[in-house]
């Protein structure tokens, strides 16, 4: 099957250059951001907790996590990338943390490489996302697929991870987006598993979620603006001059993080709602749980620990977690229920 002009070496290749140039490379957002520092939690001088007493434990999606944490889909299909989920594995398992992989397309085509998605061995119990671009379902893609997909990963959801400004930029990007509604609602009534629908960083409107929780999603990741543009990755990738300054110039495109949540939330107070997009600590996980998410994830900053060590995204959870614990305690708040409830998170004048 060739689901794609791109052949499984080009499609490694690029998961290749992806690491590479997030590491080495600035392709942060410059002018957009995700709009939480115009957000500031209220001090409270005497919380009247014990710091002891603070639990920051959830439930998403029927499954116990020890804090509101997602290790975002990033990665698989390459030496290194097999390193980097296994080292996000182990520590997600250590700390009960959810975990998604990346795009598990080039397993599909190269099953040689499936080990590298294969990280449920590494962590039995945690709530585990196997990871596809919704438009490989334009692409002769469909639940046959995606069976195969969750079962190479044992997965207890899929996410189908929209990004049309990426396609459009990329080099040999599959951009045809045509009824894609259509074919997310009927993999959504045949799947065994919940379905979450993610961008990769230009963001979720309200009025797409409307539509996508329509469709049958169970889920919704904001991936909104502010953080890793994929933009200017792919124009770091870019075979053209064209390409190069598509990309350049729609490097802050998007709707900002904090935007999304906000006006998600409104619209549906109720869907399961998981924040990324530009995270990088432990303060902008509490303010987007604040906003209204339910648990937040975070790609780039375990992305930079997995390559150095495991120890490195040892510390780095450990950090996370100090920092989501220090403002549930200056806040006066025991939970994240109570939290989202001291209605202490104030938008700046």
């Amino acid at each position: 099957m060739n689901p794609s002009i791109n052949t499984p070496a080009q499609t490694q290749n690029r998961k290749a250059d992806h690491i590479r140039i997030c590491l080495e490379d600035n392709v942060e957002c410059s002018e957009i951001t995700t709009g939480l520092e115009k957000y500031r939690f209220t001090h409270v001088c005497l919380p009247e907790i014990n710091d002891k007493d603070i639990d920051l434990s959830t439930n998403f999606l029927g499954k116990y996590l020890n804090a509101p944490l997602l290790i975002s889909s990033m990665t698989g299909g390459t030496e290194q990338a097999g390193i980097i989920n296994r080292r996000l594995a182990e520590v997600a398992q250590q700390y009960k943390l959810a975990m998604g992989v990346g795009s598990v397309r080039v397993a599909v085509e190269k099953p040689q490489v499936a080990d590298t998605f294969a990280v449920r061995k590494y962590a039995p119990d945690i709530l585990l996302f196997a990871n596809l671009g919704a438009v490989q379902l334009n692409y002769e893609y469909g639940l046959d697929e995606c069976l195969r997909i969750i079962d190479l990963t044992a997965a207890d959801a899929l996410i189908l991870h929209i990004n049309p400004l990426q396609e459009f930029i990329q080099p040999r990007g599959d951009t045809n987006f045509r009824g894609l509604l259509d074919k997310i609602a009927k993999l959504c009534s045949k799947l065994p598993v919940p379905v979450i629908a993610k961008e990769v960083g230009n963001g979720i409107s309200a009025t797409m979620a409307e539509k996508l929780i329509a469709a049958g999603v169970t889920a919704i990741d904001v991936a909104g603006a502010g953080g890793t543009s994929w933009a200017l990755v792919e124009s770091e990738r870019a075979e053209t001059s064209l390409q190069r300054r598509l990309g350049r110039t729609f490097g802050d495109w998007g709707i900002p993080t904090a935007d999304c949540i906000t006006s998600i939330r409104e619209y549906a107070p109720h869907i399961p709602l998981i924040a990324s997009g530009g995270l990088r600590h432990g303060l902008d996980v509490a303010k987007v749980i604040a906003l209204g998410a339910d648990i937040a994830g975070l790609a780039m900053p375990f992305l930079k620990a997995a390559a150095a060590s495991e120890a490195a995204v040892v510390e780095l959870t450990e950090v996370l977690i100090a920092e989501i614990t220090t403002v549930l305690f200056c806040t006066g708040s025991k939970n994240l229920y109570k939290l989202k409830q001291s209605h202490s998170l104030q938008r700046l004048k």
